[in-house]
């Protein structure tokens, strides 16, 4: 009998252990949610800037350029000003109301330090507003159009500040001359990047020949000199090959180097450029390189390289057109081809968009893209282009109409921002 009841008196006590074991599991897991998911206005920085993703009675959500996002209340005392894209001094801000405020506006948002504990109040909120912005860059646009020009560096002279330029081939083919002052911005693009928001600042001696160089400033009337305001450069690869192999999940594709017969392994980011020419306008574009009837004169692409990538203010329409800052200012495009643009940039604007997965084994591509310590990054992507590989020398200039979001969009979107 005295067996029986510490028998039952043990599994007694197993039973509540268990069931405090249990109930201690889920205050753990509580626990562990609340330590993980804690509410955004506890971590806000004291300040931060971003863009307005959602507004709830008198609270803000802000995501920053870095991917957080914060959610902060704005009291009645809290200030709000408006300043207008690109400008940086606040005393040009002019009062404006919460209810102004708008999903898709920029705002610098300046936390109360004596706020309560637990809460994100902001002290000062400045936006710019998102139709603003959108102004402004259009106005930029314009200006890299009418005042922008670029190409691949053929020299400098850190000394007198001029960068000499090649642009355009054949009967295009032209020089031009790059002034730099003491004045002018000058930026090269980050490893792995073509975002003109996030190239720094960089000495003249920075720039070496076979980089891809644009500028916008006072130009002549043939283009061929620009007084420079500001200077956006960077080196990049191009290669032309056929895809050995792809991995989806880790966002690599591997890829036979025509010129070099190598494996070329390639990153691809959020931010690339990837299409697939259309076989119509492929085989527009390989008989235009090679001088056929596919094209009108004069819209022959950038100065031939098998490093940098060139872009050139007329003649070629050149437009950048790396994703993330391509741009879409181009020059003089040239004629037409069963309604097909000869401003390549233009075209490969209109072709698809891919994924790594379209991509299958054996398929040509060809390759824009930044060669650095990190490896190599693919910026543009063109797949669909057998028919270009015929043409292998001029396809290195095509590449070089691909290259980087140096002028244009990518310049007018950082500035108005």
């Amino acid at each position: 009998m005295k067996s029986k009841n510490a028998i039952r008196n043990c599994a007694a006590a197993l039973g509540t252990s268990a069931s405090l074991l249990a109930a201690f599991m889920v205050m753990a897991v509580f626990a562990a949610a609340f330590h993980l998911a804690p509410s955004a206005s506890a971590q806000a920085p004291p300040r931060f800037v971003g863009t307005i993703t959602a507004i709830s009675g008198t609270s803000l959500t802000v995501k920053t350029d870095a991917g957080q996002s914060y959610q902060v209340d704005v009291p009645a005392a809290a200030t709000l000003k408006r300043i207008e894209p690109g400008q940086k001094d606040l005393g040009s801000a002019v009062a404006m109301q919460f209810a102004d405020l708008a999903v898709g506006d920029r705002a610098l948002v300046k936390l109360d330090p004596d706020a309560p504990a637990g809460t994100s109040q902001a002290l000062q909120v400045i936006a710019v507003k998102k139709a603003d912005v959108a102004e402004k860059q259009q106005k930029d646009r314009e200006d890299w159009q009418r005042n922008g020009g670029g190409g691949l560096v053929k020299s400098v002279d850190p000394a007198t500040g001029v960068i000499v330029l090649t642009s355009g081939s054949g009967s295009t083919a032209k020089t031009i001359t790059v002034n730099i002052t003491k004045d002018t911005m000058l930026k090269r693009y980050a490893p792995a990047s073509v975002r003109f928001d996030a190239a720094v600042p960089a000495p003249i001696d920075a720039i070496h020949a076979g980089d891809q160089l644009r500028a916008r400033g006072t130009k002549t009337a043939d283009g061929s000199s620009i007084a420079a305001i500001e200077v956006v450069s960077g080196t990049f690869r191009n290669i032309s090959g056929t895809v050995t192999s792809t991995d989806v999940a880790n966002n690599t594709l591997v890829v036979k180097d025509l010129a070099t017969k190598k494996q070329v392994t390639i990153h691809i980011t959020p931010d690339v450029q990837m299409r697939k020419l259309p076989e119509r306008m492929a085989t527009f574009l390989a008989a235009r390189l090679k001088g056929g009837a596919g094209g009108a004169p004069g819209a022959g692409a950038g100065a031939g390289s098998g490093n940098g990538a060139s872009g050139t203010g007329s003649g070629n329409g050149w437009s950048g057109g790396a994703s993330g800052g391509g741009s879409r200012a181009a020059g003089q495009p040239g004629g037409q081809a069963g309604g097909m643009s000869g401003d390549p940039q233009q075209m490969l604007n209109r072709a698809p968009t891919i994924q790594i997965a379209d991509l299958k084994k054996d398929d040509a591509v060809m390759i824009v893209a930044t060669d650095d310590s990190t490896g190599v990054t693919a910026i543009t992507l063109v797949a669909g282009v057998e028919p270009l590989l015929q043409a292998p020398a001029a396809t290195q200039s095509l590449l070089n109409n691909w290259s980087m979001g140096g002028g244009g969009q990518g310049a007018a979107d950082a500035a108005a921002q």
